[in-house]
């Protein structure tokens, strides 16, 4: 999926693992019928002027606005699934908020390492929060997907 940033018309782009690759990775079958497959939208958050929390499909947003990314997982065969390490990564002209859905993730700065939220790095001695600005992606543990059911996860993001 690729964000368009109106104002500078450079696209943002959404470096996901493709549902081929998680797959791959958890050594489930790679084909037209896969075990897992995953969709991925992406909504523009606003609040309405009676202050409810607006989610608006989106494929362009200016500089500034809050892109949610929400990724919904099915479990594709007749048997559940258990133990799936699912990762989103935040695209790179983007900045996390610090909203994860569920709020179980873990954040890697990296892309390798990842810890709870919010990660933390020694600082002269002194542990201190590492800017969302930092981080390059988050990923949930999904323990248990039922059959022929589906799990969101989802993170917020600012454009930059």
């Amino acid at each position: 999926m690729t964000l368009t940033n109106s104002l500078y018309s450079n696209p943002l782009r959404v470096g996901l693992i493709t549902s081929a690759g998680l797959c791959l990775a958890l050594g489930l079958p790679a084909h037209a019928d896969q075990a897992l497959t995953m969709t991925l939208h992406a909504y523009k958050v606003e609040v309405s002027a009676n202050g409810k929390i607006v989610y608006t499909p989106v494929s362009t947003a200016p500089v500034g606005s809050v892109i949610q990314y929400k990724a919904t997982y099915k479990n594709n065969i007749d048997k559940p699934i258990n133990d799936v390490m699912v990762v989103l990564p935040i695209p790179a002209d983007m900045t996390f908020t610090g909203e994860a859905y569920p709020p179980s993730a873990q954040a890697s700065s990296d892309g390798q390492y990842y810890a709870d939220i919010p990660l933390m790095r020694r600082v002269s001695g002194k542990l201190v929060k590492v800017p969302y600005a930092e981080y390059k992606s988050l990923r949930w543990d999904i323990k248990f997907l039922p059959a022929k059911k589906t799990a969101d996860v989802a993170l917020n993001t600012i454009v930059k």
